[in-house]
């Protein structure tokens, strides 16, 4: 037990990020199939776009507060931060959409499906899941050495 509280202690930035990435992929998740629910599965570029706005306000909250421990709510630094963060995530954004439409538009991927324990999991889900993975390490990238970035002691 204490070998895992080391672990925990050594690596407690990238065990927060991994706590609170879940957080946001499920907020994410949640979004993604509430607007395809609503707006229908032709759409579902759009309920990923929607989805990922969710994902964006969850994520850049924990990030700040809890991951990377940048507490300063003065509005210049929230407003630099909260710009690199969006610009970041466009980024990320667009290496996911770009992959669902590459995947189930021109690949065909949406006729595919896993069913898992009586649980069909459709071809968008499977190619959502597998960016998703693609886009928290970039993600992560992203905000540990450019947004959040630890200032060198002067």
């Amino acid at each position: 037990m204490d070998k895992i509280k080391e672990i925990v202690i050594k690596y407690k930035e990238f065990v927060l990020y991994a706590v609170f990435g879940v957080v946001t992929t499920l907020a994410n998740f949640f979004a993604f199939l509430l607007s395809d629910f609503i707006l229908g599965p032709d759409y579902y570029l759009i309920s990923n776009a929607i989805a990922w706005i969710v994902g964006v306000v969850v994520a850049f909250v924990t990030n700040k507060l809890w991951v990377f421990n940048s507490k300063s709510w003065k509005l210049r630094v929230f407003l630099k931060e909260f710009s690199e963060f969006v610009g970041a995530r466009l980024f990320s954004f667009g290496v996911e959409e770009a992959g669902m439409w590459l995947f189930v538009d021109v690949i065909g991927f949406d006729e595919k499906s896993l069913n898992i324990f009586g649980f069909v999991i459709t071809g968008v889900w499977i190619v959502k899941i597998l960016l998703s993975v693609i886009v928290v390490i970039l993600n992560y990238f992203f905000s540990k050495f450019i947004i959040f970035k630890k200032k060198k002691a002067e």
